[in-house]
């Protein structure tokens, strides 16, 4: 049974709700499409407008600036994540079956089968591999961070933490491997299709050697 996907995100990130109109849900959808062909850095409100038919006047009623639009998005993407790992996690045994599913999931183009969205979920995918650190490597981290906008973000790195203990109690960085783990994954996918030399996936499909260089890294660590 096809069902629809919709997730509230911190009131904070926006000026008005995208959720709450089809406008709204037609802005995120056409700058997802946009920031994943031209890169966040060449994005521009001026030509999602532009795409559009309408005018920047109405985007800025929406998001203050796309550095909120782009959060907005990971935001999105983040609670997604953590939907998927609530929802295909529920039937496994073991933390170490758990762990290796959430490394699919982070290494893996997004199910097509878990929900029905507008939003194109490989570009936003590949969105979160190129772009997402600029959400946080901004002056304005602290100030971002103190309105709740990287709870998403953080839970779902609560959430791996908490199997990463249960795997094994003794390890004592948990919460440093969790992000690690995350990070990891859209550094070493990114390396491996434009700067394959600082990795060593010598040609192999990146989405598999990343796979498997995570879960070496994990369990080794964890034993």
């Amino acid at each position: 049974m096809d069902y629809s996907l919709s997730f509230k995100v911190n009131e904070k990130i926006y000026v008005r709700d995208p959720e709450g109109t089809e406008l709204g849900k037609q802005i995120v959808k056409h700058a997802i499409d946009q920031i994943y062909t031209l890169g966040f850095e060449q994005f521009t409100f001026k030509k999602l407008a532009a795409q559009m038919g309408t005018t920047e006047a109405t985007i800025y009623r929406y998001f203050e600036n796309k550095h909120r639009l782009l959060l907005y998005i990971l935001n999105w993407y983040w609670s997604y994540m953590e939907y998927l790992v609530v929802f295909q996690l529920e039937h496994l045994a073991n933390p170490k079956s758990k762990l290796e599913r959430i490394i699919q999931l982070l290494t893996h183009a997004l199910p097509e089968s878990a929900g029905q969205t507008d939003y194109n979920k490989t570009f936003l995918h590949q969105i979160v591999i190129a772009e997402s650190s600029k959400a946080y490597l901004v002056k304005e981290v602290k100030k971002i961070n103190q309105d709740e906008v990287f709870k998403p973000y953080k839970d779902l790195c609560g959430r791996i933490s908490e199997l990463i203990q249960a795997f094994n109690p003794a390890y004592p960085y948990p919460h440093s491997l969790s992000s690690t783990i995350i990070e990891t994954s859209h550094a070493q996918q990114f390396f491996s299709v434009y700067l394959p030399k600082l990795t060593d996936a010598q040609g192999e499909n990146h989405e598999v050697f990343v796979e498997r260089y995570l879960s070496d890294l994990l369990f080794k660590t964890l034993r």
